[in-house]
């Protein structure tokens, strides 16, 4: 899709709402009270097109120079997260121009992108849904362990990509397709139908569905 909106936010938690029919409906909210454009990328002077913004407050004396001078030059406060997406649409921005929960009207589908949760170190059962051994007839300490890993004769060798023992989550994750139940403009939350990644206080971006009708 290339006309693709976007905005920059934090992840509160968890709630649900009634639908017309009367059934509870899961929903993620999310804070994208203070989403602003920092700067606007154009064919002509960087070679693609795309829009930064910026979200989340932070104090100005935490800020290099560099990025302070860039604040200034968009004529906006400092901002604590940056992030590009790219869209044909660069006409329709401008820098200093702030964008509220109204980019997403209801119903409009939308991908979340965040880090998941870290899991710290897990064992192949729980980081690859590996089976159990038996517990019984004999078996000794093996309930939990991964079986073999490597080949018996040429290449003898454990390949990449062997699903095993290892630090699991803490890695960018999307959820695509989902839709947004309502739009808070006033309060600057979006209320988003099911789960995202990431936990309570993670920022994520949520972008129009690239998959979307």
């Amino acid at each position: 899709m290339s006309n693709r909106k976007a905005l920059l936010g934090k992840k509160l938690g968890m709630s649900q709402v009634w639908d017309e029919n009367g059934f509870f409906v899961p929903v993620t909210l999310v804070d994208v009270s203070t989403n602003v454009v920092t700067a606007v990328k154009t064919e002509e002077t960087d070679g693609y097109k795309a829009v930064q913004l910026g979200y989340g407050a932070i104090d100005p004396t935490k800020v290099t120079k560099p990025l302070a001078g860039h604040f200034a030059k968009a004529g906006v406060t400092p901002r604590r997260h940056l992030v590009e997406v790219r869209t044909d649409d660069v006409d329709q921005f401008e820098a200093g121009q702030e964008l509220t929960a109204e980019v997403f009207a209801e119903g409009a589908e939308v991908d979340v992108t965040g880090t998941t949760k870290g899991k710290g170190f897990a064992g192949t059962i729980k980081r690859w849904g590996f089976k159990s051994y038996r517990r019984s007839h004999g078996s000794h300490k093996n309930e939990r362990r991964p079986g073999s890993v490597g080949a018996c004769a040429t290449p003898s060798r454990i390949l990449k990509g062997k699903r095993m023992a290892g630090r699991m989550g803490h890695v960018t994750a999307t959820t695509q397709n989902l839709t947004v139940v309502s739009a808070d403009v006033e309060n600057g939350i979006l209320a988003i139908k099911g789960a995202i990644p990431g936990p309570k206080g993670g920022i994520v971006l949520v972008r129009s569905a690239v998959k979307g009708a």
